[in-house]
């Protein structure tokens, strides 16, 4: 009822406008918001990041963008891709949300992507890698503030390679995300000698890994790469310690074996390398200003949800600017954040022509409970955007 209010209101006040110029224009109205993130299960804690990072940048603009109060509607997606097709559709069709921000899960984005394509609704990827949705789903009102499962794994198979780890075992969770991750590895390692000698999944969100901790200890290789996130992530960390295999295996992974989880790690953690477009002590002055931010608007440090979650944010607050807040005009929008260079806390970064960051991919260590930026494991980094008729334009 406000929502039909307030545009009333404004086409009364335009009609004054025209009779009177010296009137001026209401621009009374609001940008809703459709945040369709996990705020249960394994990836609560994601979600919940990602939501306060984007949050973090609409406040620091007043709560308005373009001149409108932007409101939210949030749905928990419990990273469940059965349901993602109603939950997406009900913000949508239901809510009239005029743009989405979402997800984490990769199966679930899958389903935002393909309803946003047909409805021509505004999203923006804060999190979820999955290659598809900037390759042979892309689409010109799709874009992504985050990476792709690429593009850490890929970072992950050159630090290997410097490493010097020649017979590698692989670990991950039996879907999407996992495989594709395991795809930017091997394309690290390429060309180099080295190689995965067995490729070790779990379905899921299965957290009993002692089959797979048995079969490592077996195959002695040289290294484990893993993927896994969140909850998952704990348990494999520690269950990889308990069982002595971090004494004589080291443990590389994509950086979300230990970001925005390491607390709950704890010493099993210290000294694993992994590989991220974020890293702790980058000491850039915008991350800094980043960071300072978060801790006094939360009580604790950020991690690479919150950034993406952030860098969404300005994603919009840019594109709207373009067009003065009028979301009917959506190729002015697309095009100025095309064209944008996003003042990230990561660094700064643009867009390749599928909607995906290209960016630097470090090389961090865990140190007394921080993932320390060591390196650049791989600079510059794209992403894959196969089938992407936007990437051939």
């Amino acid at each position: 009822m406000k929502r039909v209010f307030a545009k009333r209101l404004f086409s009364v006040s335009a009609s004054l406008a025209t009779a009177c110029a010296s009137v001026p224009v209401l621009a009374a109205d609001e940008i809703k918001v459709g945040l369709m993130l996990p705020f249960s299960g394994t990836y609560a804690q994601l979600g919940e990041a990602v939501e306060k990072g984007f949050k973090l940048h609409i406040d620091e603009q007043g709560g308005r963008l373009a001149g409108k109060t932007v409101t939210y509607v949030r749905v928990d997606d419990e990273s469940e891709p059965s349901k993602a097709s109603d939950n997406v559709n009900k913000l949508i069709k239901r809510d009239k949300v005029d743009v989405i921000v979402g997800t984490v899960h990769s199966g679930v984005v899958m389903a935002m992507a393909k309803a946003a394509k047909s409805s021509k609704t505004l999203l923006i990827i804060p999190h979820a890698g999955t290659d598809e949705v900037t390759g042979a789903m892309c689409a010109p009102n799709i874009f992504r503030s985050s990476f792709s499962n690429w593009q850490p794994a890929y970072g992950a198979g050159k630090l290997a390679v410097e490493k010097g780890y020649k017979r590698i075992v692989t670990v991950s969770w039996k879907y999407t995300a996992g495989e594709e991750s395991l795809r930017g590895f091997k394309e690290g390692i390429k060309g180099s000698g080295s190689s995965v000698v067995s490729d070790l999944t779990v379905p899921f969100p299965n957290t009993e890994f002692q089959a797979l901790l048995t079969q490592i200890s077996a195959l002695k290789p040289d290294a484990v790469y893993a993927f896994f996130g969140g909850a998952g992530a704990v348990k494999f960390v520690k269950d990889y310690a308990a069982a002595g295999l971090g004494r004589t295996i080291p443990l590389i992974g994509s950086g979300f074996l230990t970001e925005g989880v390491l607390q709950a790690e704890g010493a099993a953690a210290e000294g694993l390398q992994t590989t991220l477009h974020y890293a702790d002590g980058l000491n850039s002055e915008v991350d800094k200003a980043f960071r300072a931010a978060y801790a006094k608007a939360y009580g604790a440090g950020p991690d690479v949800y919150a950034v993406q979650g952030y860098d969404a944010a300005q994603m919009l607050a840019h594109g709207l600017k373009a067009t003065g807040g009028d979301l009917g005009k959506q190729a002015g929008i697309v095009k100025a954040i095309e064209t944008m260079t996003v003042n990230s806390p990561r660094g700064a970064f643009k867009l390749s022509k599928a909607h995906s960051p290209v960016q630097d991919i470090y090389t961090r260590t865990v140190a007394s409970g921080e993932n320390r930026y060591t390196s650049i494991a791989a600079k510059g980094v794209g992403s894959p955007s196969d089938g992407c008729a936007m990437a051939a334009r």
